[in-house]
């Protein structure tokens, strides 16, 4: 059975290039005329009203040309500029244009002086450009358009395509009402409207498909491209307020983003993620085996904070679900609301304020003291302990720290060998350990009968590593003379009423877990967490991977890559690599990485590949997930 032969007709402006050609011909040609930016305007403006349909397209063009004041030489600088504005993904898919260079067409009411130079690069030649030429004076200006071609007419691009008369389907793929109505009139057997760079109510209402870029289209045709699934067709959900930076970024990246403001519950979360490919929460959202393993399509779950302790990473890691966090982008906010409480209690300011809000005068020197030459006891020598430490030294603290593991000290900090022996010798205390749940009630009863009479003590790490009993028996004996607390054993899942026991006693401050909460740090964050996301999509990248082995590689371009995840049992990799064999897959790159639970491997081909290799591939004993990248 034959195929039926396809004619694909591209538009130029828009479409092909990110922008209109005469808008910044306006720029060149209007450089260091007072009027430039009103006029510039006034372009766009016709320019648009002749898209939509509102005004005649000769009208539009010959009061675009007259505004111009432009000359040959001008197109030099406009074609130099043109060449830097090519559509991202029709950049990108360079391959279909010199594969597919027989059945390509652009019908452009731009014009051949500039179209010609830009699309020859992607091996469309000038006899397949159709589109209007300038006219020009005896001083090479710019002075109209050749009015016979039916490309300077209304609805002269259906003339166009009858003149070619061409056989076989053809789709013609833009951004203007001009492309829209070529389907409305027969002479298209179908409509994309691309929006890639702009998207017009009455195209989008015209079109057969959608296609916010070039992959889009090639996927729908069944066409080959640049990566095997468009980037519009994945879906990311963000809950909790993530801060707006972090959609700006993924859905610029071409990726179709949904944002909800608040916490989801476990019923809510499954019904959500349905269609969705990236989960993107903070603290309040729990992220159960239950959600996981009927998320069949999640591929990354992202947490927009250091925690990870509401996701179920085994259940994540066991069904090839990847999970990322923020480690580091909230430190300084956490390590300055550290100092700035231990100024704090040490000083009595918040109960000194409490006083004078209750219309109490109590000037005195009594229980306020300098930070200067007391000693700081770090529990947990991480990213957190490790910046204050420095910070503290800066104040003229004398810096001491204890962590299970061996860290190296910064400045003129102080290893202690024991908890205990920290405790004993710190005047302020302050805890920075992790979510491990081996660290419930870490500080005891115990522990707090270590620290020295009057010890001041700040917990901005975790909830559940401190007895709650045994501190509010110490604050109200005296024993501890200040507390800090920003994190608790259970916190609402939204804001509204919440109660702890540490309610209402003199020099403690309770904060309501904001310590990595200021506009820097969510800033921060929503740069780190999308860059990770964006690697693993884009490259299948588990560098900061939570649960997941680590892998950093570079995108290939002349390649093809499989990202396969298995469980860690012996034979998976000899299997694949059977199955790459009986294909004659020639391997340019592999890459494998496990842990005791799965493993990771990407392969890179460097030839087309027959499709029964991906289903062989999907069905080797031991697969959780294979996609293919590109």
């Amino acid at each position: 059975m034959s195929l039926v032969k396809r004619n694909f007709v591209f538009d130029f402006d828009s479409t092909l290039t990110r922008v209109e050609a005469l808008d910044v011909l306006a720029e060149i040609t209007l450089a260091g005329n007072p009027k430039k930016e009103e006029i510039i305007q006034e372009i766009i403006n016709i320019t648009n009203q002749g898209i939509d349909g509102d005004i005649s397209f000769p009208q539009s063009l010959k009061k675009r040309i007259q505004l111009l004041n432009a000359k040959k030489s001008d197109l030099t600088f406009l074609i130099k500029e043109l060449k830097q504005k090519v559509s991202h993904s029709i950049e990108s898919n360079r391959e279909f244009f010199e594969n597919f260079s027989d059945d390509i067409y652009v019908i452009s009411a731009g014009f051949k002086e500039f179209i010609d130079p830009i699309v020859a690069e992607y091996n469309i030649p000038s006899e397949r450009v159709f589109a209007n030429t300038f006219e020009f004076d005896s001083d090479d200006q710019i002075i109209g358009f050749d009015a016979e071609n039916p490309l300077s007419k209304h609805n002269g691009k259906i003339e166009c395509l009858q003149d070619l008369n061409l056989e076989g389907e053809i789709q013609v793929i833009g951004d203007g009402y001009s492309d829209a109505v070529t389907k409305e009139a027969g002479v298209a057997d179908k409509f994309f409207a691309y929006t890639e760079n702009v998207s017009r109510e009455k195209t989008v209402e015209n079109a057969d498909h959608v296609t916010p870029n070039l992959d889009e289209f090639l996927y729908v045709n069944k066409l080959p491209r640049n990566i095997s699934y468009p980037k519009n067709r994945i879906k990311i959900l963000l809950l909790e307020n993530v801060h707006p930076d972090a959609f700006t970024r993924l859905s610029g990246d071409g990726f179709s983003v949904e944002t909800v403001s608040r916490s989801l519950s476990e019923d809510e979360l499954i019904e959500k993620l349905k269609d969705v490919h990236v989960l993107g929460i903070r603290s309040k959202t729990q992220v159960t085996k239950k959600v996981i393993e009927a998320a069949e399509k999640l591929m990354v779950v992202s947490a927009f904070c250091i925690g990870t302790k509401q996701i179920d990473l085994v259940a994540a890691k066991e069904n090839g679900v990847v999970v990322f966090n923020a480690p580091y982008s909230n430190t300084r906010s956490v390590v300055e609301l550290a100092i700035g409480e231990i100024i704090m209690l040490m000083r009595s300011v918040f109960q000194r304020s409490t006083e004078l809000h209750n219309g109490q005068w109590n000037k005195t020197a009594q229980g306020s003291r300098e930070v200067r030459g007391k000693k700081l006891g770090i529990v947990g020598y991480g990213n957190i302990g490790k910046q204050l430490s420095v910070l503290a030294e800066a104040l003229g603290m004398n810096v001491y720290y204890y962590d299970v593991e061996d860290k190296l000290a910064l400045g003129n900090a102080t290893k202690i060998s024991t908890l205990k022996e920290l405790l004993n010798i710190s005047d302020v205390v302050t805890l920075h350990i992790d979510d491990n749940a081996a660290n419930k009630n870490y500080i005891g009863k115990e522990e707090i009968e270590q620290m020295k009479d009057g010890v001041h003590f700040v917990n901005l790490s975790r909830g559940f590593v401190v007895d709650i009993e045994a501190l509010v028996t110490a604050i109200k004996s005296g024993k501890i003379a200040g507390c800090a607390v920003d994190v608790y054993p259970e916190e609402p899942r939204k804001n509204g009423d919440f109660y702890t026991e540490l309610k209402g006693l003199d020099n403690v401050i309770l904060t309501p877990h904001v310590g990595g909460s200021t506009e820097e740090a969510q800033k921060d964050i929503a740069d780190f967490v999308p860059s990770k996301i964006m690697a693993y999509i884009n490259s299948g990248n588990t560098v900061d991977a939570v649960n997941f082995p680590n892998i950093r590689l570079p995108r290939q371009t002349n390649a093809h890559r499989f990202l396969h995840i298995h469980k860690n049992v012996p034979g998976v990799m000899a299997k694949i690599n059977k199955v790459l064999a009986k294909y004659e897959l020639n391997i340019t790159g592999q890459y494998l990485s496990t842990d005791e639970k799965v493993g990771y491997v990407i392969t890179d081909v460097d030839k087309e590949y027959n499709q029964e290799v991906i289903a062989k591939l999907r069905n080797v004993d031991g697969t959780i997930k294979f996609r293919v990248l590109y």
